[in-house]
């Protein structure tokens, strides 16, 4: 491969753009708390192993406006199919702070350098060291090198039927929060009835004091029970992710092919 040959120099500058499309949207890689010089170089040293695969997909790519723009739209693609998993759990972990009246306990979070409820926080991180400990990261990184060969660097998209592909792929954000919520929202369901039932029965309790501990207790342990459901979940998180951007990407590709 001839480093300083124009289609190499092309496909060197298009992978550049596609991987930093994944490492702004990709948990891990986009966290603030990593530094700016580390990012930079991790992008010079991912483009230097990933083109010779760039170069074998497409030996002399166009080097255009269009083509920057269709590079930097893959890759975002690619990490948001990571970043949805951790938007799941935040958003999870914000509806049990509101429902254990703990939405006005925030911390900031070093990723968006916002105010966040606690829970919220805490499931995002531990999603995260979930993702982690089963090697997401490599996985997407693995993604891209795949992404190579299914949309060379500079082939053409569909922009109509890739923008409904990620539409729906943020739209799982919904379904997963939901899904890592419901244990803990059932167990408060049931605790807010009983509470009800004993605000009828026993009205010289007062009901207000001891519901806002109880929901808190409730809420917190049944979170300690759910959590090595959510941990059983990730372990199949490879074959999750990996499901979720081919999708994607088959849906960039027009229907005459790359």
């Amino acid at each position: 491969m001839d480093v300083f040959a124009p289609g190499t120099l092309n496909a060197a500058a298009l992978l550049l753009m596609r991987l930093t499309g994944l490492l702004l949207m990709a948990p891990v890689f986009s966290d603030r708390s990593v530094p700016g010089r580390v990012r930079a170089a991790l992008l010079v040293l991912l483009t230097v192993c990933l083109l010779p695969v760039a170069v074998a997909a497409d030996p002399a790519p166009d080097l255009t406006a269009a083509a920057f723009v269709t590079e930097g739209v893959v890759g975002l693609t690619l990490g948001l199919g990571a970043a949805v998993f951790i938007a799941a759990a935040q958003s999870a972990g914000d509806w049990l702070a509101v429902q254990m009246g703990l939405s006005g306990a925030n911390v900031l979070d070093p990723h968006s350098q916002t105010q966040l409820p606690v829970v919220g926080q805490f499931m995002g991180l531990f999603v995260t060291a979930l993702i982690v400990a089963t090697g997401g990261h490599l996985l997407m990184l693995d993604a891209l090198a795949s992404s190579l060969s299914a949309l060379p660097p500079g082939a053409p998209i569909d922009v109509q039927a890739g923008a409904f592909a990620v539409v729906g792929t943020a739209g799982r954000i919904f379904a997963l929060g939901l899904r890592f919520a419901a244990p803990v929202v059932a167990a408060m369901m049931v605790g807010n009835a009983v509470l009800g039932v004993m605000a009828r029965t026993v009205p010289q309790v007062n009901v207000l004091m001891v519901a806002f501990p109880v929901q808190i207790g409730i809420g917190l342990f049944t979170l300690a029970l759910a959590l090595p459901l959510v941990a059983a979940f990730f372990a199949g998180f490879g074959a999750e992710y990996t499901g979720v951007v081919s999708q994607t990407l088959e849906r960039f590709v027009p229907a005459g092919g790359p």
